[in-house]
């Protein structure tokens, strides 16, 4: 169902998509939106047990698109580096490909906006206030990944 990657060589394998999952900052969420164009948004996220976790508002844009297509792709960057006397960035991508949904598992959505606090709020920040003062309107998604690859690239 999903195609092999073209430039096999370049491939890394789960565990390094995985470290970039879990470190990366932000990604790309991409999914169907109006009228079959894509929609592509920058996104927030935690990688945990296979699934990406993404909080947003319960209305809008992106919530038709869900609500129209489950199906879903996610792509994060890397760090790039430069090695000594090159000019050119190093990186690695990692592309998820899967099915998205909201999550109405109260457990769940706090458990994520705890993890989401942790990552992206400086430390000392009143997180549990935060979601007390969010609660009703935050949604949580749920991306289960199907298909993952990853790409180490050379800019040049």
């Amino acid at each position: 169902m999903f195609r092999k990657m073209r430039r096999y060589k370049q491939q890394v394998d789960s565990e390094a998509c995985e470290e970039i999952l879990r470190t990366a900052a932000r990604g790309i969420l991409s999914l169907t939106g109006d009228d079959g164009y894509p929609y592509g948004i920058p996104m927030n996220f935690i990688f945990e047990d296979g699934r990406l976790y993404f909080h947003c508002a319960g209305e809008g844009h992106k919530i038709d698109a869900i609500n129209a297509s489950d199906k879903a792709c996610f792509t994060v960057l890397g760090e790039g580096t430069r090695n000594e006397g090159e000019w050119w960035l190093c990186f690695t991508s990692v592309i998820c490909f899967g099915r998205i949904r909201r999550v109405t598992d109260n457990d769940v959505r706090r458990h994520t906006l705890l993890e989401l606090g942790a990552k992206y709020f400086p430390e000392g920040y009143d997180i549990e206030g935060d979601i007390a003062e969010n609660w009703k309107r935050v949604q949580i998604l749920e991306l289960t990944i199907e298909h993952m690859s990853g790409k180490a690239v050379r800019e040049k």
